[in-house]
């Protein structure tokens, strides 16, 4: 009789991944990262368990989009009051926070849970080249 593998704690190993989004496009970066964060990379893959590794993007400033995506997608947040709602295209999205249109597109593909929110705080989004990782040693992602 075969038995299911089941992780446990001790035997989980994490790593640190560097991801440079430098003219990388929006939705292909999104997805590497996602499964990274998942963990979907690593051959004891278990769903529902917390496999992935640490990622850091750098430049996501200089993100690349296709198409008229710059000025057609919109943001929206509300604050819960009447004629609360805001909404900001993706090109001054971009120009104020581009930390958060990546983060925004990762979590749109992690599980809306409490596994997702564990592994949204493994993502470190960074504007510029620099980071504050060196002393994790984090590998080059291609």
């Amino acid at each position: 009789m075969q038995k299911t593998y089941f992780p446990k704690h001790d035997e989980i190993t994490q790593e640190w991944y560097l991801v440079d989004a430098n003219d990388q496009l929006l939705g292909r970066l999104a997805t590497k990262i996602a499964a990274i964060l998942l963990g979907k990379h690593k051959p004891n893959f278990t769903p529902g368990v917390d496999l992935g590794d640490y990622v850091v993007v750098i430049n996501a400033k200089k993100i690349r989009v296709t198409g008229n995506k710059l000025d057609s997608k919109i943001y929206y947040r509300y604050s819960g009051y009447p004629s609360g709602m805001k909404e900001i295209t993706l090109r001054n999205k971009l120009a104020k926070q581009p930390e958060l249109v990546i983060r925004q597109a990762v979590w749109g593909m992690l599980p809306h849970n409490r596994l997702g929110r564990k592994l949204i705080k493994k993502l470190k989004v960074y504007a510029g080249p620099e980071h504050h990782h060196q002393a994790q040693q984090p590998k080059p992602m291609e």
